[in-house]
């Protein structure tokens, strides 16, 4: 599944580069001002198809099968008071415990966060951006995740701007852009000032939900 959705985000990367190739040749006669608003117009898209083909479809999925989970846990609680149907409905929430814990799989624990602001940094330098601030926040606690911003500008051209969001996109773990504002700089070149927000895992009680879960399928194999 994760490499078809690679595929088709390359794919779809691939279009739009394709498509906007000759409109961006007919950029350079275009005011400095007209650039800056074709820039941000262009980035402001590319975050929304982000978000919505992404980002807010996983987290989607992620909260129907906590549901789904938790209804089931009650529904196989009862039947054992009734003693029927047993089989049945143990072998369904197995099948719900894995689809959540695998759902999960695109949140990073605490551990992996390092490293994942890492990748994060390494996706800017790699598409050639000078990094004028890189500074990790507070972590924000939701539901069963949390989020963990980071503050980010940027400097560089426009492509390397576009190259830089399409690497975070690819990234194994969930890293959403916000706040994106766009100025000029020196030369042709554009400063950027952003929010990455990743997404970590929260254990919902002190033995941990997940490493119960773990270990629980690792008795049964």
């Amino acid at each position: 599944m994760k490499e078809e959705e690679k595929d088709k985000r390359k794919a779809l990367f691939a279009q739009i580069t394709e498509k906007t190739a000759p409109v961006i040749e007919k950029i350079g006669n275009l005011s400095r001002k007209q650039r800056l608003l074709i820039c941000l117009g262009t980035l402001a898209v590319l975050t929304g198809v982000y978000y919505y083909f992404l980002l807010a479809p996983r987290l989607e999925r992620i909260t129907s099968l906590e549901k789904e989970h938790a209804t089931l846990s009650e529904r196989l609680r009862t039947y054992k008071r009734k003693a029927a149907s047993l089989d049945e409905f143990e072998n369904r929430l197995q099948a719900a415990e894995s689809d959540f814990y695998t759902a999960l799989m695109a949140l990073p624990d605490k551990k992996e966060i390092p490293s994942l602001l890492t990748a994060v940094s390494k996706s800017g330098n790699d598409a050639g951006l000078e990094f004028l601030l890189f500074k990790p926040e507070s972590e924000a606690k939701k539901d069963f995740y949390a989020e963990i911003p980071v503050s980010i500008k940027v400097e560089g051209g426009y492509h390397q701007i576009a190259e830089f969001f399409d690497r975070v996109a690819q990234l194994s773990r969930l890293v959403n852009i916000q706040n994106i504002v766009i100025n000029a700089a020196k030369g042709s070149n554009l400063s950027v000032s952003c929010r990455a927000v990743t997404y970590m895992f929260v254990e919902k009680s002190d033995t941990g939900e997940k490493a119960k879960a773990e270990d629980k399928r690792k008795r049964r194999k």
